[in-house]
């Protein structure tokens, strides 16, 4: 069984005393019986920070509040981040969304829709691209971390994780950054155990609360229950 004292020191260390874990993924299931999908997106940019997240027809997207403040390519910071492809559900921080949602749509699989893509292009930090999804055709959770190589820096590293025993009460968390810096630092490792206690409320409570509150931006919890539907719920920060 997975350790809640594990999970707690998890999510007090990258979150909680964390200033800038970045964009955050959280994949599990709640105490609720439902699965749980936490995404949040978080900025030190005025372009990054005039964001929020907007729930509509079943997906998630990121807009921008003042569309004049977009001062970088709007590629990397306005996208799809949920979608929904029968059983699968996917989040993404990024442009990928679309192209994992039209693979899945075609019977293709995770892994071979992420292989072709590379880390963000967005020097010196060459942010990683992070994805994941919960299956109920065959009840399990995908992660993936797509970041610059640790040899060149120019090629990317593919990091694929997947669990199909996830106990209630618990997920798996992977975020763009380890921390704060210059450049910023990738996350290292494999994704983290996180607690994922109540309802879809308490969940975002505890995980909205725990953002650095100068570097939040706006979070989403989708909740998936046992039949397949599903809600989002969203925090924003303006």
């Amino acid at each position: 069984m997975p350790s809640t004292q594990n999970a707690t020191e998890n999510f007090e260390r990258h979150l909680v005393n964390n200033t800038y874990p970045g964009r955050g993924i959280v994949l599990g299931r709640s105490t609720k019986n439902t699965w749980i999908q936490v995404y949040w997106i978080m900025g030190r940019s005025e372009s990054s920070r005039n964001r929020i997240l907007v729930a509509e027809d079943g997906t998630l997207r990121t807009e921008a509040a003042d569309p004049e403040k977009l001062l970088q390519d709007p590629s990397l910071v306005i996208y799809t981040a949920m979608h929904r492809v029968k059983e699968q559900y996917i989040v993404t921080n990024g442009a990928q969304t679309d192209a994992l949602f039209a693979c899945l749509f075609q019977d293709g699989e995770f892994v071979d829709s992420l292989l072709p893509w590379p880390h963000e292009p967005d020097a010196p930090n060459f942010t990683p691209r992070i994805s994941g999804c919960t299956d109920l055709s065959e009840p399990g959770i995908w992660l993936s971390i797509i970041k610059a190589s640790s040899a060149d820096g120019r090629s990317s590293e593919h990091q694929f994780f997947h669990y199909s025993d996830v106990p209630e009460g618990f997920g798996y968390a992977i975020t763009t950054y380890q921390g704060d810096g210059k450049p910023i630092p990738p996350f290292e490792g494999t994704p983290l155990l996180m607690p994922l206690e109540g309802d879809s409320d308490a969940i975002a409570r505890t995980y909205w609360e725990a953002l650095n509150h100068d570097n939040r931006v706006g979070l989403a919890v989708r909740t998936i229950e046992v039949d397949g539907s599903a809600t989002i719920d969203v925090t924003n920060k303006l």
